[in-house]
């Protein structure tokens, strides 16, 4: 006949023989009011405090990045209202705007409306087009470099007048 699982276990020295039941015990003087709790076996004590300090591990490490996050979050803040401050009353926006300028922004060709005088000062690289909030705003070359120191990514289109352009032919080509 087999053997049960636990006698092969008791063999392998894997479990803990079973103990006989405990005697009863005599009466205890009434300052005794405490029950003496069994000690646990030491491999299961090694393993509770492994688990323990794995969670104590993750729980520190979840708030740290927490911490992490709200701080990241916190520098956001304080920069886009930094470039709120320095946009504000700034923008050279036209209402009688009628002159599209279109250029590429996020993987998409994006326009800001401006009027003929501010389409060939934007091109000069005198006015440069600025992202506040989701709008596009004219401001002066000055104004969207400081906003660019401030965050990297508000200056959206600042020409370079002295560059050449992508279809410019050199004047000693000869066809």
């Amino acid at each position: 006949m087999s053997e049960s699982l636990r006698d092969q276990l008791l063999k392998a020295g894997f479990a803990a023989k079973p103990k006989a039941p405990p005697k009863p015990a005599a009466k205890k003087p009434p300052h005794a009011t405490q029950a003496a709790k069994p000690k646990p076996a030491p491999q299961e004590v090694d393993l509770a405090r492994a688990y323990a300090q794995r969670a104590q591990a993750e729980r520190n490490e979840r708030e740290q990045a927490q911490r992490e996050a709200e701080r990241v979050a916190r520098e956001r803040k304080q920069r886009k209202q930094k470039l709120a401050n320095l946009l504000a009353g700034k923008s050279l926006n036209a209402t009688d705007a009628d002159v599209a300028r279109h250029f590429p922004h996020g993987n998409k060709i994006r326009r800001v409306y401006c009027t003929a005088e501010q389409l060939g000062l934007l091109n000069a690289g005198e006015l440069a087009v600025v992202q506040l909030a989701g709008r596009y705003l004219l401001v002066t070359r000055q104004i969207a470099l400081e906003a660019q120191a401030i965050q990297s990514d508000a200056l959206v289109l600042l020409c370079d007048p002295n560059a050449p352009a992508e279809d410019d032919v050199p004047a000693d080509l000869m066809w």
